[in-house]
């Protein structure tokens, strides 16, 4: 939907010189225009941007002008962007005990540039000051440490700071914009009718740009009645079949000087063509100049592209935050909705906040990615009133207050039939326990530890409700929603990496580094990655030294994972002679050869690979020295035989092996397969010294924590240290027992995940694609506490 057209341009362009302050000089008068196109510029694109894209457009618009200038080098521009693809001196990591090992990879990988040559040997000189600002509250803010705080300039203290605090990068963009810009380029600019409305003619539409769960019809209709037009406003829903009537409508509204309003565009894509020709074939010296067209349309392909580049475009996004959805909630009720249950008024104004939190809890905990919910689920308020009018009607048809049936309603049908994950079912329903039960009748209930949210007393009328709300804070804490307050951080990362990554896939295809072109770079890349991934294994070898045998199904398990690594490997030498002989002119660059050499240059895998691999969220530099750390666990399986203890994320299908381990001991006790399950247990004892195989079932590790960590004293699940996002897990033996009864307390059933996003497609199993299996992890707490925490054992990060 982001489509502008060069007459748009131009038009802006010229308003500029219009509009700018005269000077008594060339020089002054062309500062004058610069500096008030840009900002033109800049608010007209942004009525038009989601706000996740705000920053990213006023970013990327002051570094163009500073890349223009010479100001930024492109080989750092490249790293804050993809980050490093090479480290060019390996070193130890000086502060183990604070810094993550991933932030130590980054700035190794900074040597590759010519400022920071030095600045990781140079590291362990400044421990005090980068500590410092790794614990600081706003670390974008804070000086660096020795010369590197005269050295270095705005830019290049972002650099340093996506390799320590990832999470505050953002806020660092803010304060870039708004030194080199000025502060009006990061301020909030508002989608405002009046203005917009100026700058429209009878011939350019006025598009609103939806976003799930809003509608602009209220605003509009109240617009209108400012501008005196209520009588003159028709509106339409498009839909099958009403084209015809929407044209028509159309062109009486042209000759009489009326408005319309056609919602929904996105509905209609078969009408589309037949509305871009209406509009071209306005003429402006007949139609009536009073006359405006206003659509409505969720972002689609099929929406004409002429419309979206002539138009006014406004984004329309939903309230955002746990206060802004109980004021939107609220703002549609009154005094006698809310007394409209009798004698059990007070029950029902009880559950109607609880109900109404519980919405705004849904919806906000989407932001924090797979450690809210594994897919982000688009609740919209029609749940919520579906919800309302039925527990209006319980509370009227029954005498006590069905919690059983409202609990049902709400969390497995109204909510639930959205949900398509079993984790994220069992994640809300244990949310809703918190909102639907008995304590929430008291008055004095609170919902956080820190007693924010909380009951208010019944007697409060419709303005007692909205004047409670509105004393809420703003920004929501994580205990509200029952995480880690290091939940704020994984979402300020998030929001860090996805800007990064859009403004990777805004880059020209011809930007390269200092003195090396974009094709040197790429070449180069292509001959280390040549040079460390080995080449296939052979088959028959492993077939030879480990035979398909009835009582050992891991040897299976080793031939079927090194014929999938094989087609990964053909897959990866071909693609890689194949580009260096295109770059040579050699052989012809096809679409394919091209797609995967840009995504090289990025440092993201290619498309090409990861359909022939397992799932994985590394950079490119990080994926192939994984792949080459477990063809080395294959290898030595081949060699040394079946290790001792496996490391399950070096399989490309873990399942299998999970399943081998069940055959195996089904096998030796001659038990049926079906009945047996796995026993978990922590081990003490670190990899290294378990140099035996158990006698029953096996070891595994390389398993990470996120949202917990282990307590090695005692020997249970603990809350997470400040900062610390992922943890390694201890060696876990599973234990294969017949007929096993699952404690009932004292564990936390954990799913296990392939990778940090948690979600996959739906298999046949009924789990996600993703999904390894459950293992139970001793824990005092309940297990509710780690579900709303969003627990869960990962094999692989994304670094």
């Amino acid at each position: 939907m982001y489509q502008y057209s060069l007459e748009w341009f131009i038009n802006i362009f010229l308003a500029g010189i219009a509009n700018s302050e005269r000077a008594e000089n060339v020089a002054q008068r062309i500062v004058n225009i610069n500096e008030y196109f840009t900002f033109s510029l800049y608010s007209n694109v942004c009525r038009s941007l989601f706000e996740k894209h705000k920053l990213l457009f006023a970013f990327l618009l002051c570094t163009r002008i500073m890349q223009n200038d010479g100001q930024i080098n492109m080989d750092e521009w490249r790293f804050l962007l993809s980050g490093g693809t090479t480290v060019p001196k390996e070193l130890p990591n000086p502060a183990k005990e604070w810094l993550s090992e991933r932030a130590w990879k980054e700035i190794l990988s900074m040597a590759s540039l010519k400022t920071f040559e030095v600045f990781a040997e140079d590291f362990s000189n400044h421990l005090d000051g980068y500590k410092r600002i790794f614990d600081s509250a706003d670390p974008h803010q804070e000086d660096q440490p020795g010369d590197w705080n005269t050295k270095l300039d705005s830019f290049q203290r972002i650099l340093v700071l996506r390799c320590i605090r990832a999470d505050k990068v953002t806020n660092a963009m803010q304060d870039f914009v708004s030194t080199h810009l000025g502060q009006r380029f990061i301020e909030p600019q508002t989608a405002d009718l009046s203005i917009a409305f100026k700058e429209s003619s009878p011939a350019s539409p006025l598009v609103f740009v939806l976003s799930a769960g809003t509608d602009p019809a209220a605003d509009l209709y109240k617009f209108a009645e400012e501008m005196r037009f209520s009588k003159k406003l028709t509106s339409i829903s498009l839909g099958q079949g009403q084209g015809p009537r929407a044209e028509a409508l159309m062109r009486s509204a042209m000759d009489r000087g009326k408005w319309v309003f056609f919602q929904n565009c996105h509905l209609s894509p078969s009408w589309m063509p037949s509305l871009e020709r209406l509009i071209e074939n306005i003429d402006t010296d007949k139609v009536h100049r009073d006359f405006r067209l206003w659509l409505t349309s969720l972002p689609s392909p099929k929406f004409p592209v002429a419309i979206l580049q002539n138009s006014s475009k406004m984004t329309i996004e939903p309230p955002r935050g746990i206060k802004a959805n109980l004021l939107s909630a609220y703002a549609n009720l009154n005094d006698d909705f809310l007394n409209s249950c009798g004698e059990k008024t007070p029950a029902f104004k009880t559950l109607l906040l609880s109900l109404c939190l519980f919405h705004g809890v849904n919806i906000e905990r989407r932001k924090f990615g797979a450690l809210g919910f594994n897919i982000p689920y688009e609740f919209t308020t029609g749940d919520m009133r579906i919800c309302i009018s039925q527990l209006k009607m319980f509370l009227l048809e029954y005498d006590t207050i069905p919690f059983k049936v409202l609990k049902y309603t709400a969390g497995h049908i109204n909510y639930g039939g959205r949900v398509t994950d079993d984790q994220d079912r069992r994640c809300i329903m244990n949310i809703l326990q918190d909102y639907y039960n008995k304590e929430v009748l008291n008055e004095d209930h609170i919902y956080s530890p820190s007693g924010k949210y909380r009951q208010i007393p019944t007697n409060m009328d419709h303005n007692g409700y909205i004047s409670y709300i509105k004393s809420l804070p703003i920004n929501d804490t994580p205990e509200i929603f029952g995480l880690h307050d290091n939940a704020n951080i994984t979402f300020a990362q998030n929001e860090t990496f996805s800007l990064l990554t859009g403004l990777l896939k805004l880059q020209p295809k011809t930007a390269s580094g200092s003195g090396r072109t974009r094709e040197e770079v790429i070449e180069e890349m292509a001959k280390r990655i040549l040079d460390v991934v080995p080449n296939a294994v052979d088959i028959n070898m492993v077939i030879d030294k480990h035979p398909v045998r009835y009582e050992e199904s891991m040897n299976t398990v080793l031939i079927q994972e090194v014929i999938r690594y094989n087609r990964l490997l053909v897959v990866i030498h071909k693609g890689l002679h194949d580009v260096l002989k295109a770059l040579k002119g050699l052989v012809v660059m096809s679409e394919e050869l091209e797609t995967m050499s840009n995504q090289m240059f990025n440092n993201t895998v290619p498309t090409m690979w990861a359909n022939k691999a397992y799932p994985s969220l590394k950079p490119l530099s990080s994926w192939v020295s994984d792949l080459v750390t477990r063809m080395d666990f294959v290898q030595d399986w081949i060699t040394k035989g079946i290790p001792s203890v496996f490391w399950i994320s070096g399989f490309f299908f873990p399942q299998a092996f999970l399943t081998g381990t069940l055959q195996n001991y089904a096998r030796r006790a001659v038990i049926s397969i079906d009945t047996i399950t796995f026993d978990f247990k922590v081990m003490r004892e670190a990899a290294s010294e378990l140099t035996e195989r158990p006698e029953n079932g096996c070891y595994v590790r390389g398993l990470y924590l996120e949202g917990a960590r282990w307590d090695y004293h005692k020997h249970e699940l603990t809350e997470s240290r400040p900062k610390e996002l992922y943890t390694d897990m201890p060696v876990i033996q599973l234990i294969p027992v017949a007929n096993r009864v699952q404690p009932s307390s004292g564990i936390y059933v954990c799913p296990v995940y392939k990778t940090l996003t948690r979600a996959g497609t739906l298999s046949t199993t009924g789990h996600s694609t993703n999904f390894v299996f459950f293992a139970e992890v001793t824990s005092s707490m309940p297990q509710y506490h780690w579900i709303k925490r969003g627990v869960a054992l990962i094999c692989a990060l994304d670094y």
